[in-house]
């Protein structure tokens, strides 16, 4: 990989999706205070449902879909080999999304988040089976340090919820296949379309979730009575539309580089939420959390040489 166009658009990913996750998981737990203050949203209003969150995610992909297009010229693969590939690479995202807010209702985050975070296992595998991508022993050794930093990135400090039942197992395993699978199809999906395609296609399969999302559950329809519902909409736009960036980055990676590289890469955006989130809120990372922090460190270090 001697072009490094895919590390600058990894680290765009890394960047954009680390601060995505610090402001949208504050505002889903607590309504982001600060921000609200500014849109003259007062304390106490009820804070912005799962369910509308993937509503205003799917909506934002839409301006970089068209951003896409811009860039490419205009030109869209809409073939049926092109709408197939697209569609399975934003179904398996998206849908992977709305079985995990659905997951996260039934069992405990602290044991789903690090079980899916190891959905790059799944992308490198299909990778060197079906792809035969390889990687150099640096890139190996970044690889498995990559690994444990997403899981040590992934552990909660407060370690709190249920674990009757096992649906919500057979979920996140769901989840982990969907969005492990995803990867692979992305880099496959980009040896015959062009990644702006792609991406519009994933924008395409968000919007079309829309519906499932709105009635899952009564809480989306409950909190767009509220009288605030416009102005956090608007703020949760501000903050998921860089998680729309960031997949955008994320397709031009997987276009230039390696699936076995990028996927671990892609993982690693924890770690800046969780050194914005002790600057920008004070909160102090577990221990996991530091020893992650230094693991991804090693981890980029040795996967972009």
């Amino acid at each position: 990989m001697k072009n490094k166009l895919w590390l600058v658009f990894i680290l765009v990913t890394i960047a954009t999706w680390g601060v995505w996750g610090t402001f949208s998981d504050f505002q889903i737990k607590n309504g982001l205070p600060m921000i609200a203050e500014q849109y003259g949203i007062p304390e106490g209003t009820p804070v912005i449902p799962d369910s509308i969150v993937y509503i205003v995610w799917a909506l934002t992909m839409v301006p970089c879909a068209i951003v896409a297009l811009i860039i490419n010229k205009g030109k869209f693969q809409h073939d049926w080999k092109s709408m197939l590939l697209g569609c399975t690479v934003g179904l398996l995202g998206a849908g992977g999304q709305l079985v995990l807010f659905k997951a996260l209702t039934m069992g405990p985050s602290y044991i789903i988040f690090p079980f899916i975070a190891m959905s790059p296992v799944i992308v490198i595998t299909l990778a060197s089976i079906f792809l035969k991508e390889k990687a150099t022993k640096w890139q190996v050794a970044g690889i498995i340090v990559a690994l444990a930093a997403i899981l040590l990135l992934s552990q909660e400090s407060n370690k709190s919820g249920s674990v009757d039942g096992w649906v919500w197992i057979v979920l996140a395993c769901l989840v982990l296949l969907a969005w492990g699978i995803q990867g692979f199809f992305m880099k496959f999906a980009n040896n015959t379309m062009d990644a702006e395609s792609i991406f519009v296609w994933m924008a395409i399969s968000g919007l079309v979730l829309i519906p499932v999302a709105w009635f899952m559950n009564d809480d989306a329809a409950i909190f767009m009575q509220q009288e605030y519902a416009l102005q956090q909409g608007g703020v949760a736009f501000g903050i998921q539309i860089l998680n729309s960036i960031g997949a955008l980055t994320l397709v031009y990676a997987y276009r230039h580089g390696k699936a076995v590289i990028v996927s671990p890469m892609e993982g690693l955006s924890p770690m800046v939420t969780v050194l914005l989130s002790l600057v920008v809120f004070s909160v102090i990372p577990n221990p996991f959390q530091i020893a992650g922090i230094v693991c991804a460190a090693f981890a980029m270090y040795a996967l972009s040489r």
